[in-house]
């Protein structure tokens, strides 16, 4: 029996490991391709937050994922220079993509 269980920690442990794997070119591509550098860069202010700003608000939050999800899915209202406008989602209706790019932004630091 305990055997067994040891078994079954190392195979979630495994899956768990996987499942947070980022594929840092996949994301910066998907990034590229839904224009996302227009108004984000990794470390400067543009009309959005840099993206290492993102990492450093949700670094440790349960919610982080979820959250950014809902964000670069639903075309939320933002504010930029005082004007609201709706930000854009990413080009890709692929949750696997989308997670990658979340995941991604998360890992900065």
């Amino acid at each position: 029996m305990k055997r067994a269980s040891l078994l079954i920690a190392a195979a979630l442990a495994c899956a768990t490991a996987h499942a947070s794997e980022v594929d840092p070119d996949a994301a910066k591509s998907m990034l590229k391709k839904s224009d996302c550098f227009k108004c984000h860069a990794m470390d400067k202010k543009k009309d959005g937050p840099p993206y290492k700003e993102i990492a450093g608000k949700y670094r440790g939050k349960a919610e982080a994922e979820g959250k950014l999800f809902t964000h670069v899915t639903t075309n939320p209202m933002v504010e930029i220079d005082g004007k609201k406008e709706e930000h854009k989602s990413l080009k890709t209706a692929d949750e696997a993509v989308i997670r990658n790019v979340i995941r991604y932004i998360l890992s900065l630091s």
